[in-house]
């Protein structure tokens, strides 16, 4: 006989899992209370690296149910609840999930969904990509300048240019101008490559 687990899983631990508790016994799912594993854990968190869940993995055997309330209890996005459920098919674990009306995610129909669902994650991910790029081109094209602001002025890295060519030492330049030995290499690759690209 298959044996019922339910994932409950919330986000911080001032939140209470009590309400996935209530809608899995409204589903019809009287589960024994040793079978109920309860999280506290980011949903950022991959389902792999969350130890409730690796110890619910550890229990569950072929032929048994997994039961939550919805997909974000077992993974952080569409690509984890699918490595998830994947995972728990071959294991021979059936998924259920109460927001998608009980649909066994193992199933032909819950596959099908899941694969519904991957294909409307890499959608949203493209166009956030998509979004993303039109606006540091926008920006680009305002002229705003990206990536962080240079450590020293222009009159300081004139500075120290001369000096790095008149052979003074990076440690002491970078102790008179209140900077780092970093910065002074930065400063030096940089003056390098603009001397060869003028030169070719």
């Amino acid at each position: 006989m298959s044996r019922v687990f339910a994932y409950c899983r919330v986000s911080t631990v001032d939140q209470s899992t009590e309400n996935q508790r209530r809608e899995i016994e409204v589903a019809g799912f009287s589960i024994d209370e040793r079978r109920i594993v309860e999280e506290s854990i980011s949903g950022s968190v991959a389902a792999s690296e969350r130890a409730g869940f690796v110890r619910l993995l550890d229990r569950l055997e072929a032929g048994d149910v997994l039961v939550v309330t919805k997909l974000d209890r077992l993974g952080r996005n569409a690509m984890d609840v699918r490595a998830t459920v994947e995972h728990l098919a071959e294991l021979g674990v059936r998924v259920h999930c109460l927001a998608l009306g009980g649909v066994d995610l193992t199933s032909a129909a819950g596959r099908m969904t899941m694969q519904v669902l991957a294909a409307v994650a890499e959608f949203e991910r493209d166009l956030l990509i998509e979004r993303t790029q039109a606006g540091i081109s926008r920006a680009k094209a305002a002229g705003r300048a990206f990536g962080r602001p240079s450590a020293l002025t222009s009159d300081q890295q004139e500075q120290a240019s001369r000096r790095i060519a008149a052979g003074d030492a990076i440690a002491a330049i970078a102790r008179d101008l209140g900077t780092t030995r970093q910065t002074l290499m930065r400063l030096r690759q940089k003056s390098a490559a603009q001397q060869i690209g003028s030169v070719v």
